[in-house]
């Protein structure tokens, strides 16, 4: 397992280009802030989809490394994500991902994000992530 410190440690120095915020990491659950900005927003003033879905992704990942620990090598097999309906465009965006199946090989993760302060959801996606064996020959397979 990682602890909250531990990974917002990991983000900063292993993907400084991430902008989202670990709030919390608990029993197969995370929450992340995607602090919105101009760059975000696409014409009608809505957030994009991508910003949308790389929040999700990293929920997904913060969630799996806090039962797993430290494993870069995790990564994005499949993201499912529906679009319910239009983002703040001056709020953040909170996403909130809860483990639903934590095997050896295999995590996948439930993601609401909301725009900050709202009960309803603007999105709700569905993630797979393929963790990397612990043995040399299942690693020397995954890179």
């Amino acid at each position: 397992m990682a602890s909250k410190e531990e990974i917002i440690a990991f983000l900063k120095k292993d993907f400084p280009q991430n902008k989202c915020i670990v709030e919390g990491v608990g029993e197969k659950f995370s929450r992340i802030r995607w602090p919105v900005s101009h760059e975000d927003l696409r014409p009608g003033g809505t957030v994009s989809g991508p910003s949308l879905m790389t929040a999700a992704d990293v929920a997904l990942y913060v969630a799996i490394l806090g039962e797993i620990g430290i494993v870069p090598l995790a990564v994005t097999t499949n993201l499912n994500i529906s679009f319910l309906r239009k983002p703040s465009p001056d709020r953040d965006l909170i996403a909130e991902c809860r483990l639903i199946k934590l095997g050896r090989t295999l995590a996948m993760g439930d993601v609401f994000i909301y725009s900050d302060g709202s009960a309803q959801a603007v999105a709700h996606a569905v993630g797979t992530y393929a963790i990397p064996g612990h043995d040399k020959q299942s690693q020397e397979n995954t890179i």
